[in-house]
């Protein structure tokens, strides 16, 4: 087993069979993040305690869970037990301690896995840099002079950087699948109600998904597969029952249909991201073409309806303590509060249609093809970048090609390519419910040696 790169999958078998405690393990995971995290700023919170005494326990009992003794830690919107939840801000510091954890927490810990921390994040989860001006900037562990993305910032650089082996972050309208594209890492944003958002700090309910990070497909679907189930503690989480993706990974891409976004998907992105999706392509043999109606209307859309809810939520907090914000999430979220409802019914209703239309497109394929990110990851403090000729705010247009997916809720899996200096990543993008089929294709691309998730050169 590699030290800090091994797999979760590797870590559970280890501990398992008992070649390794689950004590060594966690010990060694601290010892990293001890190590690293003052040139990379992932965590804000570590727990070593809790997860030493978590892990002792299972090496008593010989637990022999799916994920037993795998170490992982949480975007700091999830609820740890004991913590107040920062949600990335100032003003969250003075809530009172949380009395239990996420439900998510709480799963992964059944199948055996050991929280030992919380993780950086763009403040309120509006944000797509990994900048925070209250917590500092999370560095990209490639480069420690570039932005990781956002808002699951800590999320993606503590994977990438093998301080744990799983993080969970949270996607409302890009913020799992652009940070894993810069870092360089698999992430899963499920269908929207799949996994269970209960005891997490909302943002924009309606959009809200959360969803694991992992250095393999493999351990996204050990991780999916642990977390999936209904929740009644979280009012859009669906009874479906839950389809295990883990006897299914292996069954290659034989049978499966997978087209490339085209038009809207196309425009504007740089060399490396082309370059990215070009090799995931002809890998796959994926020729044909689609084209999502309307693209960039849903993406409107979704601002305006990100925005309204966003500024909503945070109303009360703005009116008291405005000066506690980062003013760039400030100024936002005032102008989103201020978005007649006639606005938000027109990109709600537009929402509607969308979505019919996007799921036509489903009868005739299994998956499609899109860039994760328009480019491989920005400068901190980089301000600007050009989009098709065009001059644009860098800040809100990473998610460019993220929002109008996250929009209509459809599950993907971002997947690394290990491009030359920097990591980017594609989109696979699935029919709703059908994770199985975007790990599928995640897990075959990997043993393609397509997809991979590049060490960094941090020691």
């Amino acid at each position: 087993m590699d030290g800090a790169w091994a797999q979760a999958s590797e870590i559970a078998a280890a501990v398992s069979e008992g070649r390794i405690s689950a004590a060594a393990v966690v010990g060694a995971a601290l010892a990293r993040i001890r190590q690293l995290n003052s040139k990379l700023n992932a965590f804000t919170d570590v727990l070593g305690e809790r997860a030493l005494e978590r892990a002792q326990a299972i090496d008593r009992t010989r637990a022999k869970g799916p994920l037993a003794g795998v170490p992982f830690a949480v975007k700091n919107l999830f609820d740890i037990a004991g913590l107040a939840t920062r949600a990335g801000s100032r003003i969250n510091r003075d809530r009172a301690p949380a009395t239990r954890d996420a439900t998510l927490i709480a799963h992964l810990e059944a199948a055996g896995a050991v929280l030992v921390g919380a993780l950086n994040m763009g403040e309120y989860a509006y944000d797509f840099t990994g900048e925070n001006v209250h917590d500092g900037d999370c560095r990209n562990p490639h480069d420690l002079t570039r932005m990781t993305g956002g808002s699951s910032s800590g999320s993606a650089c503590a994977v990438a950087a093998g301080l744990t082996a799983l993080a969970l972050g949270s996607d409302t309208n890009g913020s799992i699948r652009v940070p894993s594209s810069l870092c360089g890492v698999f992430g899963l944003k499920p269908t929207y109600g799949r996994l269970s958002r209960a005891g997490t700090f909302p943002f924009v309910a309606s959009l809200d998904h959360v969803g694991p990070m992992a250095r393999s497909a493999r351990d996204l679907a050990l991780a999916y597969d642990a977390m999936a189930g209904p929740d009644a503690d979280d009012p859009v989480c669906t009874s479906r029952p839950a389809v295990r993706t883990i006897p299914l990974i292996a069954r290659g891409i034989a049978g499966l249909r997978i087209a490339v976004a085209g038009g809207y998907f196309r425009a504007g992105a740089f060399p490396e991201a082309q370059t990215a999706l070009a090799r995931v392509a002809a890998a796959l043999g994926a020729k044909a073409e689609i084209e999502f109606p309307e693209a960039a209307r849903a993406r409107a859309a979704a601002y305006a309806i990100t925005a309204s809810e966003g500024g909503a939520l945070h109303l009360d907090r703005l009116r008291a303590r405005a000066r506690d914000f980062d003013p760039a999430v400030r100024d936002r979220l005032i102008a989103g509060a201020m978005i007649p409802a006639s606005i938000v019914v027109k990109a709600q209703k537009f929402r509607c249609w969308y979505r019919a239309r996007v799921l036509e497109l489903f009868a005739d394929v299994d998956a499609v093809l899109a860039p994760a990110t328009p480019c491989a990851a920005p400068r901190l403090g980089q301000q600007t970048f050009v989009l098709d000729g065009v001059e644009l705010a860098l800040r809100p247009n990473m998610g460019v090609y993220t929002q109008p997916i996250s929009f209509v809720g459809l599950p993907v899996v971002t997947v690394p390519v290990p491009l030359e200096p920097l990591p980017v990543g594609v989109q696979i993008i699935a029919a709703p419910w059908r994770e199985d089929v975007a790990l599928r294709i995640a897990y075959a691309l990997e043993h393609m040696g397509i997809a991979s998730a590049k060490r960094p050169a941090l020691e």
